[in-house]
């Protein structure tokens, strides 16, 4: 059998050396793919090995109709939430524009985006009434089947702020008629875990957070298919 030739040797070596970026990045692709997403927040191991997750506590509120918008009603929903006040001239503005994005124009091809429903949240009760707020959802161009604006009473906004989304939500006792909440959205499964916070004033924040609804998407219909095939078993 006749040797390799130097030249057959360095092409053979070559096409190594080609051929190993390409295979790890169809692995780190595939990898990433199908990751699933963290869950946050305060979790307990429990003696049977399983692990309790935070879970946004139920809750009901009033829509800009003066219907309820509940637990209940939003039951089997990926959320994406946050909190503002319609009298904000900081913040507000632009948590509000990029909301109003990802509704009509960033998440419209997710498939599964009819599962996905935005629900902000007033820190302004007093101020913020079902009129006002349907004024600034006309404002924004709320399709508001999809975008939930939401009032009610002050401290259970403010509770389901801090304890439920572990977002700042509050009256600054110091400086009356001034509020301080979070510029974060946050992104929370059906299961009500809370899956990632997102800077709601940045854009690229807000990318990130397309990307993750889409792994979400993806991470549900999983789920949903598995619990399927256990039942059929």
């Amino acid at each position: 059998m006749q040797p390799a030739s130097p030249l057959r040797k360095w092409l053979l070596l070559g096409g190594v050396f080609i051929l190993l970026p390409i295979i790890y990045f169809l692995i780190s692709t595939g990898k990433s793919k199908y990751r699933e997403l963290p869950i946050l927040g305060p979790h307990e191991a429990l003696a049977n090995g399983d692990t309790l997750y935070h879970e946004i506590p139920p809750f009901s509120f009033t829509g800009i109709d003066g219907k309820p918008v509940t637990d209940k009603t939003l039951e089997g929903k990926i959320l994406i939430v946050d909190f503002f006040f319609t009298r904000c001239g900081t913040i507000c503005p632009r948590m509000s524009a990029h909301m109003r994005e990802l509704l009509h124009l960033q998440l419209t091809t997710v498939d599964g985006y009819g599962d996905i429903v935005f629900l902000s949240h007033t820190v302004d009760p007093e101020n913020d009434s079902v009129e006002v707020l349907a004024n600034y959802a006309r404002e924004y161009s709320a399709d508001t089947a999809r975008w939930k604006f939401v009032t009610g009473d002050k401290e259970a906004l403010y509770t389901q702020g801090s304890e439920g989304y572990l977002l700042a939500a509050k009256e600054d006792v110091l400086a009356p008629g001034v509020f301080l909440h979070s510029e974060n959205f946050v992104l929370v499964d059906k299961r009500r875990h809370i899956r990632g916070f997102y800077d709601g004033t940045d854009p690229a924040k807000v990318k990130e957070l397309v990307t993750d609804a889409k792994m979400l998407m993806g991470e549900e219909r999983k789920r949903v298919r598995l619990e399927k095939e256990k039942h059929e078993q």
